[in-house]
């Protein structure tokens, strides 16, 4: 339950720095740049889901017993 919540956490604080990031490249007129950083603050972001969604499916064949 504990990691839970400090993805909860890591999750949110890679939102407040990209929102940061992409707020002060954009008002540098670097669009583009900013556009990149959101982009990679939501892989990064995306790879952590994946790997926690693959965690809780390898529980769920452990209850069960499958395969």
């Amino acid at each position: 339950m504990g990691s839970d919540v400090n993805l909860i956490f890591k999750i949110a604080g890679v939102g407040i720095l990209v929102a940061a990031a992409h707020w002060v490249l954009k008002s540098a007129g670097k669009e583009d740049y900013a556009f990149i950083t959101t982009l990679g603050g939501v892989a990064v972001v995306l790879v952590w889901v994946i790997y926690q969604l693959g965690t809780l499916f390898d529980q769920v064949k452990s209850v069960f017993k499958l395969f």
